[in-house]
């Protein structure tokens, strides 16, 4: 990928071991939102076969589990200690090809091409670019504050702990070794091959959606790869398969305060295996082939599996009520939906949820545990930004809860982090304000019934010019 922006970005694997209070199972690597999406030609199957009887043979036909020559059990002879030259990355590639289709139940259609480069390399190649719009998104859930630039977040996160990406415009994978001569992990490895694979059977959408659909549909994609890398890596651990070894961890991301936004990215990547799992569990793999067709549209079926494919979110609208100097930033489509997976950061990062109940996952293949009472009665909500002639910035949130109570608690704990985390100052009627710091403005905190309304502008009296009450 020659260019990226920071929220729309490749397939790809990062470090989950990054500074900070995060801890917990390994998981399977984290990526920003944005990660394009599976428009299905068919619900391919493919059952395995009989090997033959003569140990490592090639077929007469390509057989799933069998690759460029090597089969998904064959042993390599391969020294790993100083890194792979050109032959044994091959053979390598093609046996994790074998294992990969072998575990997933799907069969490559092509040779997926494997670059590994150093990370100096990779980091000259990749632009981050954001919008005024997403500064503003990442602002409201107060993760990232008017001190920093969202690009300059992610070029620190992802540049330190990228470890490899699918490109499907081009169909190839490069993954990134730290250290000298060429290592690869077999987990992200096989991590991006079960991409490449998705994308042969199940090709790509870009079309436009929302940041909590792409959240969702995230879950998909990359639960299915971080599903299969799972097996993949009890089989290795197991003694099932000889493996090569792992090489050392990388440096990692040292986030400091923005853990938040490590929270925030990281979710399809900790839910979406036990979401495949669920799928798996009820239809095989032929229903998370199905699911290809009918993707999750809210991170909330992937946090809740048991919502797919029959709940759905509310539609929230939020009418225009701005006087004339202020205008809705100019996005398709107007505004977005943050989600569950999002607010669930926002109340984390700001001590509206205690640390670590993220670190007790739940169910198998969840690496943390985003469910939360806070925001586990998300039914819907939606997010305008607005910018004056001046160039300042403000916005609406407004969030629908299943029940009035689910919306007293949030209005509750949304008022409290203001006031606690970010030393707000309680003004008359539903206003509080932050006199200092990067999230420095006035916010008018209503609930009416099931609804929580969110204005945000810079001064109190500004705040009717953004959305009048």
């Amino acid at each position: 990928m020659r260019a990226r922006p920071a929220l729309a970005v490749a397939l790809l694997v990062v470090l989950a071991g990054c500074g900070g209070t995060v801890g917990g199972p390994e998981p399977a690597g984290a990526t920003p939102t944005g990660t394009p999406t599976g428009t299905p030609i068919g619900t391919p199957t493919a059952t395995p076969t009989a090997e033959p009887r003569e140990p490592f043979a090639d077929p007469a036909t390509d057989r799933l589990g069998w690759e460029a020559g090597r089969w998904h059990d064959e042993p390599l002879a391969v020294n790993a200690s100083d890194g792979l030259n050109r032959s044994e990355r091959s053979a390598v590639v093609a046996r994790t090809m074998a294992r990969v289709e072998r575990l997933r139940g799907l069969e490559f259609e092509s040779t997926v091409p494997v670059e590994v480069v150093d990370r100096e390399t990779y980091l000259a190649r990749e632009t981050v670019t954001a919008t005024a719009f997403d500064e503003t998104v990442w602002e409201a859930l107060l993760l990232i504050g008017e001190d920093r630039s969202v690009a300059s977040v992610f070029e620190s996160f992802y540049g330190a702990s990228v470890q490899g990406s699918y490109v499907p415009s081009e169909d190839r994978i490069v993954l990134v070794s730290d250290g000298e001569g060429a290592r690869i992990d077999r987990r992200t490895l096989a991590h991006e091959l079960v991409h490449a694979l998705q994308d042969q059977h199940f090709g790509v959408d870009r079309g436009t959606l929302t940041r909590d659909e792409r959240l969702a549909r995230q879950g998909l994609i990359e639960g299915d790869a971080g599903y299969v890398e799972d097996l993949y890596e009890r089989r290795c651990r197991g003694g099932n398969w000889t493996c090569v070894p792992r090489p050392d961890a990388g440096p990692g991301a040292s986030l400091g305060g923005d853990m938040g936004v490590y929270v925030a990215a990281y979710q399809p990547y900790s839910d979406g295996p036990a979401f495949v799992h669920r799928l798996r569990q009820r239809g095989g793999w032929a229903a998370v082939n199905a699911a290809y067709a009918n993707p999750p549209t809210s991170s909330a079926q992937v946090i809740h599996p048991e919502r797919y494919p029959n709940w759905s979110a509310e539609r929230v609208r939020i009418p225009d009520r701005s006087a004339s100097n202020w205008s809705r930033l100019n996005h398709t489509p107007t505004g977005t939906t943050v989600g569950e997976a999002s607010l669930f950061a926002t109340m984390w990062a700001n001590g509206g949820v205690e640390t670590f109940h993220l670190q007790r996952p739940s169910r198998p293949h969840r690496a943390y545990n985003y469910t939360h009472p806070t925001t586990a009665g998300w039914v819907g909500d939606r997010l305008v930004p607005y910018r004056n002639a001046e160039g300042e910035r403000g916005y609406v949130l407004r969030i629908r809860w299943a029940t009035d109570g689910d919306a007293a608690a949030f209005a509750v704990a949304y008022r409290r982090l203001l006031r606690e985390r970010r030393g707000a100052e309680r003004r008359a009627g539903d206003v509080l304000v932050v006199p200092a710091g990067p999230y420095a403005d006035a916010f008018r905190v209503r609930r009416e019934g099931r609804t929580v309304t969110v204005v945000n502008a810079p001064t109190v009296g500004a705040l009717a010019s953004v959305h009048a009450g």
